[in-house]
């Protein structure tokens, strides 16, 4: 079962990990993940690079990939790599994906959809994902977003997120830690990237313990801005249910179910 956790070095990063990297403006990317690459061949498993290809030096146990080129997604091409892996004699899949600004043509939502994206790959394939980003290029909010939605972290914040929300299997997503102010919005903006991808989001949440009501709030209005979508909450404490309830959110034209 996958759990939430900070890892100390890249050395620790183990299959099906998605970890976000956070890195200094002035930290080399490639000099400060030369470990999760180097354990590629070391283990034996393919490596993809994605990275604008001037900032990298090509390396011959790696596959380089400049994001900015590519004619597919990047889930497309990461996918397609893993499912050839084995017949060429890989062990498993390992991607460092450094993010940049022209990477993120789409904007924020295209960016918080691809991390989901990734997140769901590595959980269900058991790849290693490390998405490094550097903290003075991306706004601080939105970078609060994409930490939500990694299970595992190295050189974030002494505080870890609020909440974190990660793949649990192939049914559903795990929400851990407190949906409060601080997250809310993260919270709200996560629910409406994955409801605008599948009819029903299943959320497990024996890990969650409380919603406050800007919580709450996010909750109701993603699912009333998606009406023929369905937010399932599993797992719900007691505690959980009774604020949603005496907070008037328990209303049947509200696609919203939370079960204990």
């Amino acid at each position: 079962m996958r759990a939430t956790r900070a890892v100390e070095t890249l050395d620790e990063v183990d299959a099906g990990d998605h970890v976000c990297q956070l890195l200094d403006v002035t930290d080399d990317v490639m000099v400060r993940s030369r470990a999760f690459v180097a354990d590629g061949a070391l283990f034996g498993d393919k490596v993809l690079i994605v990275s604008p290809s001037a900032q990298v030096t090509t390396d011959a146990v790696a596959l380089v990939l400049d994001p900015t080129r590519l004619e597919e997604s990047l889930l497309a091409v990461v996918r397609r790599e893993a499912a050839s892996a084995e017949s060429e004699g890989y062990r498993s899949v390992r991607v460092l994906h450094h993010v940049t600004g022209e990477a993120d043509g789409g904007g924020a939502e295209r960016l918080l959809r691809s991390e989901l994206e990734l997140e769901e790959f590595a959980a269900d394939s058991g790849a290693s994902v490390v998405c490094a980003y550097q903290r003075g290029n991306w706004d601080t909010a939105l970078l609060d977003k994409l930490r939500c939605v990694h299970p595992h972290h190295l050189g974030s914040r002494p505080m870890p997120p609020s909440f974190q929300l990660y793949r649990a299997g192939k049914g559903g997503w795990t929400v851990k830690g407190i949906v409060d102010t601080e997250g809310a919005v993260a919270f709200g903006a996560i629910l409406l990237t994955l409801l605008r991808q599948t009819t029903t989001v299943r959320l497990l949440c024996q890990t969650l313990d409380f919603f406050d009501a800007a919580g709450m709030s996010a909750l109701a209005d993603a699912a009333r801005a998606l009406p023929d979508r369905k937010i399932v909450l599993e797992g719900t404490n007691e505690t959980v249910r009774l604020a949603w309830d005496l907070s008037g959110f328990a209303d049947p034209s509200l696609p919203v179910v939370m079960t204990p």
